[in-house]
């Protein structure tokens, strides 16, 4: 019998760009042919790439290779689709997304590309927000490029992010705790009051925008560790309803300390 030769990965150059051509070719003709594909539009596709996007998302949290492969095809999709409905416009199409991305790339890259030095990350993300206030002239403010539809707790990080490029940002990191306190007193203050809804919620957001700036600055991504203890928590409070179910107890006629009984055996479970 013969003998099965392994693929090789990376595939060659050749193989990849036959593959995105067989890629161009097929939605081609299902633009042509399919009723679902003929009848989309940039408004129609709009919530889907969406979902795909956080679809994506949840593939690269659990690490799960196959899954991540399966969604960057399914956004890799939607970027397609948008350019081949562009170009029946004639307004543009996957050539002219191409040639404008790695037009921005090599400008953006001039310690790569040009001769200025950037030799951390740090300097190159202050040198990228600072070219891309050239590219407007100047006139682009700062947190003009963070997306308006942005989830609140990634907007937060990303303005962040953005402010510590033009040097706006805690000299050391640890004072940051320093605001943390503050806003939690101020947080508290605000409750003893009760009535004062609108302060409540404003020194509630104070709060979490200075934990969030707590995680930035100590390398933690807060959406990812959020969403993990999320994922945590689902696991935990499934193990929970499983565990009464098996013994015909409704969970919720459960006095509170047994509920953590449970609980509790579920994080030794390691859940």
């Amino acid at each position: 019998m013969e003998k099965r030769t392994r693929r090789t990965i990376p595939h060659s150059r050749g193989a990849q760009i036959e593959a995105f051509e067989h890629l161009l070719d097929v939605l081609d003709e299902l633009r042509e042919k399919c009723p679902w594909d003929k009848k989309q539009t940039n408004q129609s596709l709009r919530t889907n790439t969406i979902e795909e996007v956080y679809e994506l998302s949840d593939a690269l949290l659990t690490e799960d290779n196959n899954e991540i492969c399966k969604e960057l095809g399914d956004v890799l999709l939607h970027i397609v689709f948008y350019a081949k409905i562009a170009s029946e416009k004639g307004e543009f199409d996957i050539k002219s997304v191409c040639d404008k991305l790695c037009d921005k790339l090599v400008f953006r890259h001039p310690h790569i590309f040009k001769n200025v030095e950037a030799e951390s990350a740090d300097e190159v993300a202050k040198n990228w927000e600072e070219i891309k206030l050239q590219e407007k002239g100047g006139n682009k403010r700062v947190l003009s490029g963070v997306p308006s539809s942005l989830p609140s707790l990634i907007k937060a990080y990303r303005i962040q992010e953005k402010a510590k490029n033009i040097g706006f940002d805690w000299e050391v990191k640890e004072q940051v705790w320093d605001k943390v306190k503050e806003e939690y007193n101020e947080l508290k203050t605000e409750l003893v009051k009760e009535q004062n809804t609108v302060g409540i919620e404003d020194e509630f957001g104070d709060l979490l925008f200075s934990l969030i700036n707590a995680a930035r600055l100590y390398g933690i991504n807060p959406d990812t560790a959020l969403e993990k203890t999320n994922k945590k928590f689902i696991n935990r409070f499934n193990y929970m309803e499983d565990h009464t179910l098996k013994k015909g107890i409704d969970l919720r006629s459960l006095p509170m300390s047994e509920k953590d009984k449970i609980w509790d055996q579920a994080k030794k479970e390691g859940l």
